[in-house]
């Protein structure tokens, strides 16, 4: 990573609310940084313990635009949100655990408990430290100084549980949650012995950094070249309308925004996780570029080439937010359009298919929703959940794809070479792991097709 220039460097410190004093970080054109360490250039572990914790932050260059507040929301936003706030209310629906208003809790509890929830495993590590002998604490208390990497782990924690409130404050607002039924509901899982959900919420802030950071540039570029290039193929003139698409299962949504910032679309996402729509909520409302932070690798300690990879910050969203140009449809991709039957042009499932109970009622579900003539672009694995009704091979899933009236067509070079002879069918590999800079990889061969629904 270099810096440009100090405009750059005070431009990005400001906006990410991390430049402590000009005495912390002495910038200039030709000379190195001063006690600020940034991953790409900072090597030297023994001196980790004396910097300051601020201090682990990842900069990139992005371009800051100072702007007013996000977006009046369109007509559109406003009827969804009516209908949400609608279907949050208790009255609406049986009262289980699978009620939306009781799913939000659930995120709002675990963002709130974040640090609690990552201190048990830090405290862990701690207790089995205590199994090494004195004279091998030495050693590693004189070489790394390891007992620091316990308090510089919490202070990092403390500054992802800031972010965490952030996230929470913001979702209280947009849902109209009062402060006293999320303590209530928290004193009721305490009472219970019913700890806060730790992997979604960290799963959830790593999802900044796929979506919404340059650091997950590389991930993002396995995929969306591939559908970009599609979409464009298939609709290259867009000026006498509006083309309806839906991404169920959108995660924090960087995809739509993507498609949205082609022109000529009308894009609507779709996420069952609130703690997925918390987080995107939560970029609705702090829309600009390099306003926020977080430290997303401090709470797994294997697979770092060094300590500063591990401790160090990720700066988010590194472009624009633009709520207003992507619609988000809270809930269950197989209930929450029953009533579109047929409005879209388009559905993309990235990174998707392979999540449902029941796949059938997803494919049922797309095909009831594309109009006659319209396209079904899928790209992602076929890595099956817990639990699923049905688990169906790629030959299969185009068997069955094609009985329930969907005609296979060409898809985009950009989606790899063919996987199935005589099939229309394409894959490449599709990095997801959130860390590019790990001693380890997880990669799919991603299955992409275009699937065209019959007139």
């Amino acid at each position: 990573m270099k810096l440009c220039n100090p405009t750059t460097w005070l431009a990005l410190s400001l906006a990410c609310g991390v430049l402590s004093t000009a005495s912390e970080a002495n910038v200039d054109n030709n000379g190195p940084l001063n006690k600020v360490a940034v991953a790409d250039v900072h090597s030297e572990e023994e001196t980790l313990a004396s910097m300051p914790v601020d201090s682990f932050v990842e900069f990139h260059e992005v371009t800051v635009t100072i702007e007013e507040a996000p977006e009046r929301p369109s007509p559109r936003h406003e009827q969804e949100k009516k209908n949400l706030l609608k279907r949050m209310s208790k009255s609406h629906g049986k009262w289980d655990t699978n009620h939306p208003r009781h799913r939000l809790l659930e995120a709002l509890f675990g963002f709130s408990r974040y640090k609690p929830r990552q201190m048990a495993e830090l405290d862990r590590y701690k207790g089995l430290y205590k199994h090494v002998s004195k004279a091998q604490k030495a050693v590693l208390e004189k070489t790394v100084k390891y007992s620091q990497k316990f308090e510089t782990a919490e202070q990092l924690l403390d500054l992802n549980q800031q972010l965490c409130d952030e996230i929470v404050e913001t979702a209280l607002e947009f849902y109209g949650i009062s402060h006293e039924e999320l303590a209530d509901h928290s004193k009721a899982k305490d009472n219970a012995g019913q700890a806060a959900d730790r992997v979604s919420t960290s799963q959830a802030l790593k999802h900044f950094v796929r979506d919404w950071s340059t650091a997950g540039t590389g991930e993002r570029d396995d995929a969306f070249p591939c559908i970009l290039d599609t979409l464009q193929t298939l609709f290259p003139d867009r000026s006498s309308r509006d083309i309806k698409i839906l991404f169920p299962g959108a995660g924090v949504g960087r995809l739509g925004h993507e498609v949205a910032g082609l022109g000529g679309f009308e894009v609507t996402i779709n996420e069952w996780s609130m703690f997925m729509n918390l987080a995107y909520r939560f970029l609705e409302a702090h829309p600009r570029p390099g306003t926020k932070a977080l430290h997303p690798f401090v709470d797994s300690w294997s697979h770092h080439a060094t300590t500063s990879d591990m401790f160090r910050g990720v700066s988010f969203p590194d472009r624009r937010v633009n709520a207003s140009s992507v619609l988000l449809v809270e809930g269950d991709f197989t209930s929450a359009f029953k009533s579109d039957k047929g409005q879209y042009d388009v559905v993309v499932t990235h990174f998707f298919i392979d999540t449902a109970r029941n796949i059938m009622s997803y494919l049922d579900s797309i095909h009831a929703l594309l109009k006659p003539g319209g396209y079904w672009i899928n790209f992602g694995p076929l890595l099956w959940g817990t639990g699923p009704f049905v688990q169906l091979s790629l030959d299969e899933i185009v068997a069955v794809s094609k009985s329930i009236g969907f005609e296979f067509v060409d898809g985009s070079e950009q989606c790899g070479g063919v996987t199935l002879q005589g099939e229309k069918v394409r894959g490449k590999e599709a990095v997801y792991g959130f860390n590019d800079k790990a001693l380890t990889k997880n990669a799919y061969s991603a299955q992409s097709w275009v699937a065209k629904k019959a007139q």
